[in-house]
């Protein structure tokens, strides 16, 4: 039991880690208006272990932080990533669809962040599609391909998680 609990939590302060550093490092294309947030590609993970959820949330939190978001945008751009990683977690049963949950949530929430929080003037549909775009790109396209790489190598990197 200790032992599943140790593991739980150092997934999920890796995966926080990850995000966190991803966030960074990509800085210049992961906040505004029109955003490819490469760590959102990270959003897949719950489909393999609960401590993504726990892992998303946190990193999220402190990439924003480190990034230099605004309070707004740390806290409802973090609930987001949540949100989202519950739904993915939720749908781990149809892998097909665990991307959907935080592009929505993102779609959703981020546009209001941007609209009232730094004040950027276009239309919040606008900002939806941008938004959504972006997370397309980064839940979808890029989540897939980490989903199929991590296929391949699950059962080393997984095995001793709770994957139903």
């Amino acid at each position: 039991m200790r032992d599943k609990k140790v593991l739980f939590i150092t997934q999920a302060a890796m995966i926080a880690a990850i995000y966190v550093v991803v966030t960074v490092v990509f800085s210049a294309f992961s906040f505004g208006e029109v955003q490819v947030r490469i760590s959102e590609a990270l959003t897949i993970l719950p489909l393999f272990t609960p401590a993504a959820i726990p892992g998303l949330f946190i990193g999220c939190i402190i990439g924003n932080a480190m990034g230099g978001a605004i309070v707004l945008d740390v806290v409802f751009g973090s609930i987001a990533t949540l949100v989202g990683a519950v739904g993915s977690w939720l749908l781990r049963r149809h892998k097909y669809l665990v991307p959907l949950p935080p592009i929505i949530m993102n779609v959703l929430i981020v546009p209001f962040v941007l609209r009232y929080g730094y004040g950027i003037p276009l239309p919040i549909p606008f900002m939806m599609l941008t938004v959504g775009l972006g997370e397309v790109i980064s839940c979808g396209v890029l989540g897939y391909v980490l989903m199929f790489a991590l296929n391949k190598v699950k059962h080393v990197i997984f095995k001793n998680t709770v994957m139903s």
